[in-house]
């Protein structure tokens, strides 16, 4: 009876997670048009990529201070009212308008604000909800954004394949539906405390003193700079890089990467209770480091193609798993301690694509290089990894004694 309680909450928030992918992997398909359209050079849509992470760090930073003052429904509500008013801006205002760039960036920092506010406060609303399996539950969560980009990016290539690419403004707006409807169901969803009655939560001064926590902060900086590093730029590398059409480029770079980096966390969302996290995080991290040579390294088109594809299945445990390891060894941190990670973790996402970026305009504007350096991230993750496989085997070991 309990769970079946929480059961619209749940909902809400697997949606919250779609609306994320929404707000994060729409624009980047459109990276080229407003180049073509616009005239906008690679450095400022680099800036864009950077500023929507920004926004989403300064989000988790201040969120460290009242996620857990204001209610999480109120919070909740808020994210996806700013979610769907960006995506409303962005199909809108640039045509009402004279300097286009400027337009742009004003919905990039509102849906930003939203994105940055459900990463924030969804995964430990989930945490909180009675489940069966905490790290199987985060793990669908996480299946669900994944899902979402890869239904944001095949059903935007359908709609610009059938309508043409110049109405990429009405597909915008069209987008805004789902975090308008899912902010009515979050008003009517019933919202659990984040702390448990009876429990301590852990002060944020605490948390920094735990080796353990700072671990985890490291952990999701690489995990989010990983995945992040090859997704946002999946699509004009295909077109660029590659020299195929941006039809084929969609469907081949960020499609197929979010098809496999889904599969992989439902995978473990329904395997995971006979799944050893750590080691699966480690295989991943391994996997990762090969995809980003494949893609960066490979003379072959096709291959490098399938090196971007095969990073989405490796990074697919990272954010999840990593979230759920902390709550595992922290389990008084409450939000302030999800907020620090996810603050960690959009840090790595504005890095990866902004190194992968920098490098690439260095370097003539050729993707493949930027790629390459930013295999720095899968590399520190596994070796990360690899000290928390450690510590656990150790803290197992004074248990079992």
């Amino acid at each position: 009876m309990r769970k079946d309680k929480y059961r619209l909450t749940l909902i809400s928030c697997f949606t919250a997670y779609i609306v994320q992918a929404i707000t994060i992997n729409f624009v980047p398909l459109l990276f080229v048009t407003f180049s073509e359209e616009y005239g906008i050079e690679l450095s400022k849509i680099t800036f864009i990529i950077t500023l929507c992470f920004i926004l989403q760090l300064g989000v988790d930073l201040a969120s460290v201070l009242f996620i857990d003052r204001i209610k999480t429904k109120t919070l909740a509500v808020a994210a996806d009212v700013f979610s769907a008013a960006g995506l409303i801006a962005l199909g809108l205002l640039p045509d009402a308008v004279t300097d286009k760039y400027p337009a742009i960036i004003v919905a990039v920092v509102l849906y930003s604000l939203g994105s940055g506010l459900l990463e924030v406060i969804i995964s430990p609303l989930v945490e909180a909800c009675p489940t069966d399996n905490k790290e199987a539950a985060m793990s669908l969560l996480h299946s669900f954004y994944s899902w979402g980009q890869a239904g944001v990016v095949l059903l935007s290539s359908v709609f610009f394949a059938l309508f043409g690419l110049p109405h990429w403004r009405l597909i915008a707006v069209i987008w805004a539906i789902v975090p308008a409807v899912n902010a009515f169901m979050f008003i009517k969803a019933p919202v659990p405390a984040l702390i448990k009655d009876g429990e301590k939560k852990t002060p944020v001064g605490e948390l920094f003193k735990n080796r353990m926590f700072i671990l985890m902060l490291i952990m999701m900086l690489c995990a989010g700079a990983s995945e992040q590093g090859v997704s946002q730029w999946a699509s004009a590398f295909a077109q660029k890089g590659l020299g195929v059409s941006k039809t084929v480029g969609d469907l081949a770079g960020p499609t197929a990467f979010a098809l496999l980096m889904a599969a992989s966390r439902t995978f473990y969302g329904k395997k995971g209770a006979k799944i050893d996290l750590a080691a699966f995080m480690t295989g991943s991290c391994v996997l990762c480091v090969a995809s980003y040579l494949t893609a960066s390294l490979s003379p072959l088109p096709a291959l490098s193609l399938a090196g971007c594809a095969l990073c989405g299945l490796s990074v697919g445990i990272f954010w999840p798993g990593t979230l759920s390891m902390a709550g595992r060894s922290i389990s008084s941190g409450g939000g302030s301690m999800y907020a620090l990670l996810a603050l960690a973790g959009d840090l790595g996402c504005a890095a990866g694509p902004t190194l992968a970026g920098a490098v690439s305009s260095a370097s003539g504007d050729n993707l493949k290089t930027g790629l390459l350096a930013a295999i720095v991230f899968p590399a520190a993750l596994l070796a990360a990894s690899v000290i928390y496989k450690k510590s656990e085997r150790n803290r197992n070991r004074k248990v079992g004694t």
